[in-house]
């Protein structure tokens, strides 16, 4: 049955994530600052920030990351809100309990997520990342090793993905809105698929109307088969670097708003 949450909840990163956040942070602002200038970083933030919204369906940020600048944009600034995001979302659903044994990340990006699913847990658990971007599995592939995750990443098709096995989980964050319509059914087919198969499947997407016009269909069809769908809204404390390139680029994100949908 579908059920509909409206969620207000404050958090920091020393509240919900873990020992090894800090040091990744390090290592981000060193990796991505080390040939480029923050005003350079901050102008490809501001069109990768547009990117999001004016691409959607044709490849979203992925298909726009063709410099080093929008490359650096986003894996120091989004990958860490992506990794609060779902950090905060798995713990208020309590998805880390009875922790699955192996995520499979698709449409992984820099890997945040699957890794932030996985840190979340008492145990440690395998994470596979699956995308198209080349530099996306590079950078995810370092980003498991800058966590301590155990995981690996390869170019893939999201439309055929690994086999997964009843007790195991699939994460979709912020790739279905990059999607073309029928091959985000397909997918969604998929997941409702493996939910039915006994995986557990959690999809996050931004709140904006703009960028997810689909949603509520999606949860008209993916209710009936026991996902519930949630509306999230917190304050983060903001890592240094984030907020130096959201006041620097003209952007706010010291709220954070998803939706979710899981199946447990």
């Amino acid at each position: 049955m579908d059920r509909r949450t409206q969620v207000f909840h404050s958090i920091s990163p020393s509240d919900d994530t873990p020992q090894s956040f800090e040091a990744w942070m390090q290592a981000l602002e060193s990796r991505h600052l080390a040939n480029l200038t923050f005003p350079e970083v901050t102008r490809a933030l501001r069109a990768l920030s547009s990117a999001y919204v004016e691409r959607r369906g044709s490849g979203g940020p992925r298909s726009a990351l063709d410099s080093a600048g929008k490359r650096a944009a986003f894996g120091l600034f989004y990958a860490p809100l992506h990794f609060l995001a779902t950090t905060h979302v798995v713990r208020s659903l309590a998805a880390q309990q009875t922790a699955p044994s192996h995520i499979l990340d698709i449409g992984c990006g820099t890997g945040v997520a699957g890794a932030a699913w996985a840190l979340a847990g008492q145990t440690a658990q395998r994470v596979t990342g699956v995308d198209r971007h080349p530099w996306a599995i590079a950078e995810a592939r370092w980003t498991y090793t800058q966590l301590g995750v155990r995981g690996r990443a390869a170019v893939g098709d999201i439309l055929s993905p690994p086999r997964l096995a009843r007790g195991d989980a699939v994460v979709a964050a912020y790739v279905m809105n990059e999607l073309s319509d029928p091959v985000r059914l397909t997918v969604e087919g998929h997941l409702r698929r493996l939910a039915s198969e006994g995986v557990r499947v959690l999809m996050l997407e931004p709140v904006s109307r703009q960028a997810a016009p689909w949603w509520d269909g999606a949860v008209a069809r993916l209710g009936p088969a026991g996902f519930r769908a949630d509306e999230w809204r917190f304050e983060i404390e903001r890592p240094a670097i984030v907020t130096k390139l959201d006041d620097a680029s003209g952007l706010n994100h010291r709220t954070l708003a998803l939706r979710s949908l899981y199946h447990p």
